[in-house]
């Protein structure tokens, strides 16, 4: 029995491990989120459940802009069934070069960690899901492809349970 409870507890550590951002340092060309996340962008993505199956299409704006080392990002979404969302960012570069990330539907603080063209953004996100709120957990990675385009995958879970992805590609206007 306790042979049995040490495998479970070390496959539940594994499972939760994941890839650190400095993997990318050497990566090209290098992510200044600040200069990015400045100005006008588009983004196009999906949301996949944990089957694999597209349930839901979007198009974001997002209106970028800097003062220092805090940034706005305003987000306004148009999903595929016909609605809307609005989101407010405000991001802020650390010391150490991390960022700090606040919205009104983040649960906290969201913590951003950049290494040569990647991001890693780790948060808890108050998602409402037919009128109830889940804080969902989000594992967050971006990659600078080249000055204009950027592509996301982001990961949710509750509990450590997958829940589904989400695949974006940002172009910069």
């Amino acid at each position: 029995m306790k042979l049995l409870i040490a495998a479970a507890f070390t496959l539940g550590l594994t499972a939760c491990a994941s890839p650190g951002v400095e993997q990318y340092r050497a990566e090209q060309p290098v992510l200044d989120l600040k200069a990015y996340l400045n100005g006008t962008l588009d983004a196009w993505g999906i949301f996949q459940g944990r089957r694999g199956d597209v349930q839901k299409r979007f198009h974001v704006v997002i209106d970028a802009r800097w003062t220092g080392d805090t940034g706005i990002l305003d987000e306004r979404f148009s999903w595929s069934d016909g609605s809307t969302s609005h989101r407010v960012w405000t991001l802020t570069k650390q010391a150490d070069g991390s960022f700090r990330g606040t919205a009104d539907d983040v649960v906290g603080e969201a913590i951003g960690e950049v290494a040569g063209n990647a991001l890693r953004w780790r948060y808890v996100l108050a998602l409402p899901v037919d009128g109830t709120v889940y804080h969902v957990d989000f594992d967050d990675w971006m990659f600078l492809m080249d000055d204009k385009v950027m592509l996301n995958r982001s990961y949710m879970s509750k509990w450590g349970f997958d829940l589904g992805e989400v695949t974006l590609t940002f172009v910069k206007r």
